[in-house]
């Protein structure tokens, strides 16, 4: 007899990224495996989220806790409603040798949240595993969206029900900057500077507006990014800092900075600048603004 080793090839690699969509909506995105062998390959797809051994495998101490720089949550916030935020079809099948066989995913979040993550393992002949698919999206209540700098939060969404709006106990004692808008959040972008280079140190922010059938009015969004004179002065220079997106489009910011001549080491700055975004409703973001200098070794 002749062994013949099964071989597939697919058409994303191992992260599919729905990217955002508005909560109650549906995106679906293809993917497409294709048999590279002479041989009928019998395959069956399962889901993590899905697993029966799912609820057992949770009864552990939550990842960001024991590792604060990494995200390795592998199934993250699910719907309220009980269906799955993800789905794929067809879940089982056989690809002919040489044929393709496409698998639609669809994306189906019911409520807003950023951590919307799962898993999709492709099995031959119902054991070997021919490829592992990380799924993730996010999904917004408003048409606008802002991404980029560092996270300041964590991956797991609590089941309490809070307010965006920053209490007004918490603007009287001054502890949240009373800036206008519905909503205050935060980002940090942080810029290392390499030491005697000629090009300066850079971040990004992403603003994006989505596009919806659920969206009535196709209005604008636009987005300012105020800088003042102090951000000038600490070395910091705005690149696109404000403008007005249709629906479907994304425009980034630059953020670039070269340390002035007179800068200390020890006094290296901390910066901060406001990011109003202007939709259906008007958002207001505190962007963090943190460089330093690193050997070039």
């Amino acid at each position: 007899g002749h062994g013949v080793v099964p071989s597939t090839e697919c058409s994303v690699g191992e992260l599919l990224d729905m990217g955002y969509i508005v909560a109650g909506d549906t995106g679906t995105a293809t993917v497409q495996i294709k048999n590279t062998s002479n041989l009928t390959l019998l395959f069956s797809v399962q889901l993590e989220s899905l697993s029966p051994t799912r609820d057992r495998d949770r009864q552990k101490i939550p990842s960001f806790l024991t590792s604060s720089l990494q995200r390795t949550e592998i199934v993250g916030t699910q719907n309220y409603n009980g269906f799955s935020v993800f789905s794929v079809s067809p879940t089982e099948g056989k690809i002919e040798a040489g044929k393709s066989q496409d698998f639609v995913v669809t994306f189906s979040p019911d409520h807003e949240s950023l951590y919307y993550s799962d898993h999709l393992k492709v099995l031959l002949f119902g054991k070997q595993t021919a490829h592992e698919i990380h799924l993730k999206g996010a999904a917004r209540n408003h048409p606008m969206f802002v991404e980029g700098g560092v996270p300041l939060d964590v991956p797991v969404e609590s089941l309490a029900v809070t307010s965006p709006v920053a209490p007004q106990e918490a603007l009287e004692e001054g502890k949240v900057p009373h800036w206008p808008g519905e909503a205050v959040r935060s980002l940090l972008l942080l810029l290392e500077y390499v030491e005697g280079s000629a090009e300066p140190a850079r971040a990004e922010i992403t603003v994006g507006a989505m596009e919806s059938p659920l969206l009535a009015a196709k209005k604008a969004v636009e987005f300012s990014l105020e800088s003042g004179a102090e951000l000038q002065r600490a070395g910091f220079a705005l690149d696109g800092p404000r403008g007005a997106l249709e629906r479907g489009q994304q425009q980034r910011i630059g953020v670039s900075w070269v340390p002035p001549a007179e800068l200390q080491t020890s006094e290296l700055p901390l910066m901060s600048a406001l990011l109003t975004v202007r939709g259906d409703i008007t958002e207001s973001y505190r962007v963090l603004l943190m460089a330093r200098v690193v050997s070039a070794a």
